[in-house]
């Protein structure tokens, strides 16, 4: 029909070929959108990158299972702690935190300082053998305060203890503190002889550390 917008045997629009053109902002929107989203999955796979914490010195990754995280340069991971007896998770701990003060790596030592020191604070006995290796723990992470704390508590019950003179030598170096260093050492070399004689399972377990001790007051003695 002459004037009419469509047709009235097939409904098209006047003009055309019954086939509808999208229109060109249709055609743009139908790329736009997918290309939106591998911009924004690009954007997402670079912040994960970006906001995972670098690992401290030695290895071991912050904010995941430290207990689970490899020694430095072992290139293998640690066993599970969480299924041990609180005897055996210190002595774990304790044994991280002493070789990472060995090996040069001070702030795995210090960040595993409080979690070896809470896994001996739940032991049931806590005798002089325990105390000396919590101060350990705490000269090797350099908290001088919790050292001389710890050989306090040793040198309280028993005087001449070997190693509570041993860690308050150790923590009076910490601290400078030359003339308590040396008078520990005078305290020390009094009781080696009468202490030793006692064959205490603690002086066998850290017998390195008094003959440390014992060599270090044999070379100022040698000395002119």
């Amino acid at each position: 029909m002459v004037g009419a917008r469509f047709c009235p045997n097939c409904g098209a629009r006047s003009g055309s070929s019954g086939r509808e053109v999208a229109p060109a902002g249709t055609k743009a929107l139908a790329w736009l959108v997918p290309g939106i989203a591998v911009a924004l999955l690009v954007a997402f796979l670079i912040g994960q990158r970006l906001g995972r914490t670098p690992a401290p010195e030695g290895g071991v990754p912050l904010g995941g299972d430290a207990a689970a995280a490899p020694f430095a340069g072992s290139g293998r991971a640690a066993p599970d702690i969480s299924n041990m007896s609180p005897e055996e998770r210190a002595r774990r701990l304790y044994d991280r935190v002493m070789t990472y003060g060995e090996q040069g790596h001070q702030d795995s030592a210090r960040m595993f300082a409080p979690m070896a020191l809470q896994a001996y604070g739940m032991l049931t006995t806590i005798g002089a053998h325990e105390h000396y290796d919590m101060g350990m723990i705490a000269v090797v992470s350099g908290d001088a305060a919790v050292a001389r704390a710890e050989a306090d508590t040793i040198l309280k019950a028993a005087p001449s203890h070997l190693l509570g003179l041993v860690l308050a030598m150790k923590a009076a170096t910490l601290r400078n503190d030359a003339s308590a260093r040396s008078a520990f050492q005078k305290r020390f070399d009094a009781a080696l002889q009468s202490e030793r004689a006692k064959n205490l399972q603690e002086y066998g377990n850290h017998a390195s550390d008094i003959e440390a001790a014992a060599g270090t007051a044999s070379q100022q003695k040698a000395k002119p």
